[in-house]
């Protein structure tokens, strides 16, 4: 038998397929389907965390939980409070496990093949760039700038463009090329 481990508003459930529950308000309509957070599949004898399967439900309905009643109390002062509330719940089915298909178990577990990531060159600076540009700081841009040629302050405009997050340097840079 199939099952998962789901995570909705903050808590945790076991579900498998055609259960019902009654859960903390969800913000999908009533009718509509959705898929949570799904934190374990399983089922056979055999489990997978962080799945990529799909978990869908189905929200059936709406209803409010039990009253909850509390009450405040100081001995010799007087002082009685009483207040409550009712929990806004929604209640669901589960639909599906595993997008619909039934998961069989695997015969004999194998490690996954570790896929070697391509290795990536480093971008080549644009041949302009002052030397050492990369590892100047944007006080250092700031300071530097006013020497530059206006072949080097296009390089470096786009090499800050293209990589980075500096916005005092591209600040600097543009106003040293409009000036």
């Amino acid at each position: 038998m199939a099952y998962a481990i789901i995570s909705l508003g903050g808590k945790q459930y076991r579900v498998q397929e055609g259960e019902r529950l009654l859960v903390d308000r969800v913000p999908t309509e009533e009718g509509k389907t959705f898929h949570p957070d799904v934190l374990l599949l399983g089922g056979e004898g055999t489990f997978e965390l962080a799945p990529k399967a799909q978990v869908t439900v189905r929200v059936v309905g709406s209803a409010l939980g039990d009253k909850v009643t509390i009450g405040k109390y100081k001995p010799k002062s007087g002082y009685r409070r009483k207040t409550g509330f009712r929990a806004k719940l929604s209640r669901i089915e589960i639909e599906s496990i595993g997008g619909g298909a039934r998961r069989s178990a695997p015969a004999k577990r194998e490690a996954p093949a570790k896929a070697e990531a391509p290795k990536q060159e480093p971008e080549a600076a644009p041949t302009k760039l002052p030397g050492g540009y990369a590892d100047l700081t944007v006080a250092q841009i700031k300071e530097q700038a006013a020497g530059w040629s206006p072949e080097e302050v296009e390089a470096a405009l786009e090499y800050e463009g293209a990589h980075g997050n500096r916005k005092g340097a591209l600040a600097a840079l543009e106003a040293r090329k409009d000036g």
